[in-house]
């Protein structure tokens, strides 16, 4: 029987590395990072080992993700992981799966932090913890706060720092500030990568984000709802010159310098990612 783009492609004998990697479907990249996460071997192991008969379990673990790959399921939820700014982070379907332009804020809040003694930081919306974990783990000295709404999200978080071993970085249930004890010392840092996706968009019924939390990526209104809360309630927890930095869409930096700016904030500047686009807009209190 003939098959289809996505069926397997016949196979005679045992079936190991090097048939799978045939078969038609999957990009030879996505079909080598299931069957190493199935295999737990390295990059190295699947070439080097590639003609050694793989098991049938093995074999039937590594269809069963590669369907659901197929069905649209993203890499990083089927293998529980995602690199980002060097470290190796668990993710789950409780959280945002970390993306190579949000490692642009963490670059940003690096360098203003650089001249900076023990500094403390903020993180609104940590989901996984990627950049509080990035910021702490460059900077063992700081002291960082990360906050959330979502327990489950929490949750990811604190398991990723605990596997990572970085202690210096205080969890908290919170809906933005509303949590934050109100004699907490302010800030040198707020950073934030919150939901900014205009409700009803298109992009959410599309790829990876129709298995992404929504509420993480959109916050029901117009965009910029989440990002007026924390331009607003940023100048009175930071201390003088401490820096607000905020991830946005990328049509959305126009509006967030004008937040920013009435807001009070000084030095108002937007950072281009690497594809050129606006994606991280921040200011100084003075």
């Amino acid at each position: 029987m003939a098959h289809g783009p996505t069926g397997n492609a016949p196979a005679s004998g045992p079936l190991t590395v090097a048939t799978l990697l045939r078969e038609p479907g999957l990009p030879a990249l996505e079909t080598r990072i299931l069957l190493a996460h199935v295999l737990g071997w390295s990059r190295t192991q699947l070439i080097t080992r590639d003609r050694e008969p793989l098991a049938p379990d093995t074999v039937a673990a590594y269809r069963e993700l590669r369907a659901r790959r197929l069905a649209g399921e993203p890499i990083a939820y089927l293998v529980g992981t995602r690199e980002f700014f060097g470290l190796t982070l668990s993710v789950s379907p409780a959280v945002l799966i970390p993306r190579p332009e949000t490692e642009l804020l963490v670059e940003l809040a690096l360098e203003r932090l650089a001249a900076r003694q023990a500094p403390r930081v903020l993180d609104l919306g940590t989901g996984s913890g990627a950049i509080a974990l990035a910021i702490a783990h460059a900077r063992p000295d700081a002291k960082v706060i990360a906050l959330d709404r979502s327990d489950a999200a929490l949750g990811v978080a604190r398991e990723n720092a605990r596997r990572l071993g970085l202690t210096h970085v205080q969890w908290l249930a919170s809906d933005w500030y509303a949590a934050l004890p109100a004699d907490t010392a302010p800030f040198d840092v707020i950073v934030s990568n919150p939901p900014y996706i205009v409700a009803g968009d298109e992009h959410l019924s599309r790829g990876d984000l129709r298995f992404e939390p929504v509420d993480a990526l959109t916050d029901h209104a117009d965009g910029l709802a989440a990002l007026r809360t924390i331009v607003s309630g940023a100048p009175s927890r930071l201390v003088a010159n401490g820096w607000l930095l905020c991830e946005h869409g990328y049509h959305q930096a126009a509006d967030v310098r004008a937040l920013c700016a009435a807001a009070g904030f000084a030095d108002v500047v937007s950072e281009r990612d690497l594809a050129g686009i606006e994606r991280t807009t921040g200011g100084r209190r003075p």
